[in-house]
């Protein structure tokens, strides 16, 4: 049996701002996807235009994405997934990739864009051995978010959370840690926790093309020294090869070319 659920807000307060670009829909723009506005467009050709290496960033962000769910579901045996702040759907989103897999996996999408929550239907697409379910809710509400997500999922069981390009738009890093630890706390020993963030102190053009960004008035994300994204697994089990590069985390042996270091970083960790 297919299960759902939602909690949306009232309409007059979710209206869609097509005046500011939304990192989720130049996010969108550079995968591919066409769920976006000439704005966004306009900003993600101008931020390429600076750093055209963005694209490749988007993208591989998106298979370490891919890549980190299929380990967690065929070598970890995890079959529930909570996805905070899971962005604008395009291909290979966490229920397509882990159901595919495991039909009978259940996944919670959290976001509060409200192009996003327009988009629900499509996240909500469920295999019938599995579930799906949106949660419309801020990333600096994680009670919420665990207490809303328990509707769907067991969390008595074992569960991946997937922060995947969230964690930046949280300025202050201790802020960001806490909001970590408190979505962890709610999930059981075995739990999981994958993220991958933009990283600082790899690629200056980059720093710079993003520093560019956040001073155009859209919302900042923040790029994160290596160990500061380290520090989000604190008190976790790192999996082989730890916090690294995205593309360098578990490559596809089928990948032709080698891959090469970018400045995005991530890792998934297990709850002791």
């Amino acid at each position: 049996m297919t299960d759902h659920a939602t909690t949306p807000e009232p309409a007059a307060k979710k209206r869609v701002d097509t005046s500011v670009p939304a990192s989720a829909r130049i996010w969108n723009y550079w995968l591919g996807g066409k769920d976006n506005y000439p704005v966004d467009e306009a900003a993600g050709d101008a931020y390429a235009g600076a750093f055209p290496g963005i694209v490749t960033i988007a993208r591989s962000s998106r298979a370490f994405l891919r890549r980190s769910i299929r380990h967690l579901v065929e070598v970890e045996g995890v079959r529930q997934f909570l996805d905070v702040g899971t962005g604008l759907p395009t291909a290979d989103n966490t229920h397509q990739v882990a159901q595919r897999s495991a039909p009978d996996a259940r996944i919670v999408y959290v976001d509060n864009d409200p192009l996003v929550l327009g988009h629900a239907r499509v996240l909500l697409y469920s295999s019938p051995e599995g579930a799906t379910a949106y949660i419309d809710a801020n990333l600096q509400e994680p009670e919420r978010i665990l207490e809303a997500a328990a509707k769907t999922l067991d969390l008595t069981r074992p569960t991946a959370l997937i922060l995947s390009g969230i964690l930046g738009h949280v300025a202050d890093y201790d802020e960001a840690r806490s909001i970590v630890q408190r979505l962890m706390s709610g999930l059981p020993s075995g739990s999981y926790l994958s993220i991958n963030e933009g990283s600082r102190g790899t690629d200056p053009e980059y720093e710079r093309a993003q520093d560019a960004y956040n001073e155009t008035g859209a919302v900042p994300y923040f790029l994160r020294p290596v160990d500061q994204i380290t520090g989000f697994f604190d008190g976790l089990d790192l999996i082989d090869p730890g916090v690294v590069s995205v593309p360098l985390w578990r490559p596809d042996d089928t990948e032709e070319t080698e891959p090469k270091p970018i400045g995005q970083h991530g890792g998934l960790g297990r709850k002791p």
